[in-house]
């Protein structure tokens, strides 16, 4: 099975780091790839990256497309005296969706790795948080492990973490050995899909508008956001001082049956959500022109689930707001998406953006 046309640029973003409060790795790469597609580029305060495509008529209000550059990560609360770390989640990631295995800890004079553990599960009740996630035979299953259960090994002292620059408040994330990403037949699997396969949809989107020169009627605004995992304050910021009544979130779509969505190369419009209700208006308008374009747009409601759209016009930062994903199995996991499902994405919406 051949490579989607997108995978380099998805490796090179997968590979990148972005815990929340922290995305200067992910940001940097965006930027270098953003530079030639747009006309000004910059960092609001906020530390969101936006790119302004300019239109042709000024009486067009601006339209803001929101992808989120964070990636679930985790963070120290504290330095245990053997050198282990206790973290905390940011995001909704659990220990059982990344397992044990490696972890970069992001100190601020030295990256490393470390070990992300539960601990040796040939215990008894004498090790109550490893013996309480073992399966007992006969007494039904074990529980799941939570953060409480959780440690990151170090193998350092201290006195040598300290001399990195580890303490609570430090970043920590998966290992850059565990971001490559995987064929699967027609689909691609890795971690951090979420968000930066929408990522790759938005340059993707500017690429096909650049080649197919396009001018836009209205301004547009490129923003990748911040921290979006952890309430999307980036967005929220974004939406309120740039410029436009409508924010567009591209984000990730579970795949699951009470949803009807399928893992299809189709993107899914979603029309509501744990935190609003999208405008029902544009979200008509983006299935209509994936019919147009002899797609087959699958639509949804979300609960589960919020966004950088409709957390934004939750708090009035948005007049209107709408909700395109791609389709993704095992979200904030080792996700899976079909190869094909970012170009149906960006082609939607550069068609969206070219009706304006």
């Amino acid at each position: 099975m051949k490579h989607s046309p997108v995978f380099p640029l998805l490796q090179s973003l997968v590979q990148a780091y972005g815990p929340c409060g922290q995305e200067d790795e992910i940001r940097d790469l965006c930027k270098k790839e953003l530079k030639s597609l747009t006309d000004e580029l910059w960092i609001d305060a906020a530390g969101n990256l936006i790119g302004k495509v300019k239109g042709n008529n000024p009486a067009s209000s601006a339209v803001r497309l929101m992808v989120h550059m964070d990636e679930l990560s985790m963070i120290v609360k504290r330095v245990h005296e053997d050198g282990s770390l206790r973290v905390n989640p940011l995001g909704g990631l659990y220990p059982a969706s990344i397992g044990q295995g490696p972890v970069d800890i992001l100190g601020d004079f030295e990256q490393f790795t470390g070990i992300l553990s539960f601990g040796s599960l040939h215990t008894t009740r004498e090790t109550p948080h490893t013996h309480k996630i073992i399966p007992k035979e006969n007494r039904g299953q074990g529980l799941a492990p939570s953060w409480d259960d959780v440690h990151v090994i170090t193998r350092k002292t201290q006195k040598a973490l300290k001399e990195a620059g580890v303490r609570p408040g430090t970043r920590v994330v998966i290992a850059k050995s565990r971001r490559t990403l995987t064929m699967v037949q027609d689909s691609i699997a890795g971690y951090f899909l979420d968000n930066r396969g929408a990522l790759a949809i938005a340059i993707e989107t500017l690429k096909k508008i650049k080649k197919q020169k396009t001018q836009l009627k209205c301004d547009l605004y490129i923003v990748a956001t911040c921290s979006e995992e952890i309430g999307a304050s980036g967005a929220c910021y974004a939406s309120r001082t740039l410029p436009g009544d409508i924010s567009i979130a591209i984000d990730v779509g579970p795949v699951a049956k009470e949803y009807q969505t399928l893992l299809s190369p189709q993107p899914i419009v979603v029309y509501q959500d744990a935190v609003s209700v999208y405008d029902k208006q544009l979200s008509d308008h983006l299935v209509r022109l994936g019919k147009k374009l002899k797609l087959d747009p699958q639509s949804a409601v979300f609960e589960s689930y919020g966004s950088d759209a409709s957390i934004a016009q939750r708090y009035g930062q948005a007049a209107q707001s709408a909700l395109l994903c791609f389709p993704v199995e095992n979200t904030h996991g080792y996700e899976l998406t079909h190869k094909d499902s970012f170009d149906h994405c960006s082609s939607l919406l550069a068609l969206y953006l070219k009706s304006l």
